[in-house]
């Protein structure tokens, strides 16, 4: 996977997590929350669904708990974390860099950030034509 250096910016400044591009990057609060995670559960993957209310979420799951399907695709690696999506929901959303975020609540029902107070959520913005040139090159 190529990566390219982009500033992605808010009004309150960068974006923390999206120094270097990929199709998929995170936030500290969501580095830290996944570190949690695997140091109780070991490896995990997470799926990005199109479904609505949990699915609409990122869920984490443990590698063995969770069959990838035959449509699915990686999207990239978070501190080796293979994040994935449903093959219908990136055909949507190939236009844009997934951005993994924390807010207070609970997860999904099945996710193992429920339980915690605070949970995954998915922020996006939209690619560049240079960046989505980048992306289909590389593969």
């Amino acid at each position: 996977m190529t990566e390219t250096t982009i500033s992605c910016v808010t009004e309150d400044g960068p974006l923390p997590g999206t120094e270097r591009f990929t199709r998929v990057t995170a936030t500290a609060a969501a580095r830290q929350l996944l570190a949690e995670i695997r140091a109780d559960h070991g490896e995990v993957l997470f799926h990005q669904s199109g479904g609505c209310c949990d699915g609409s979420s990122p869920m984490c799951y443990p590698v063995s708990d969770f069959q990838v399907g035959d449509t699915d695709v990686c999207l990239g690696e978070i501190d080796g974390t293979r994040v994935w999506i449903s093959g219908p929901q990136f055909a949507v959303w190939k236009h844009t860099q997934l951005i993994l975020d924390v807010v207070p609540g609970r997860g999904g029902m099945f996710s193992l950030d429920n339980g915690r107070e605070k949970r995954f959520l998915t922020r996006s913005r939209v690619l560049t034509e240079e960046e989505l040139a980048a992306l289909d090159g590389a593969g």
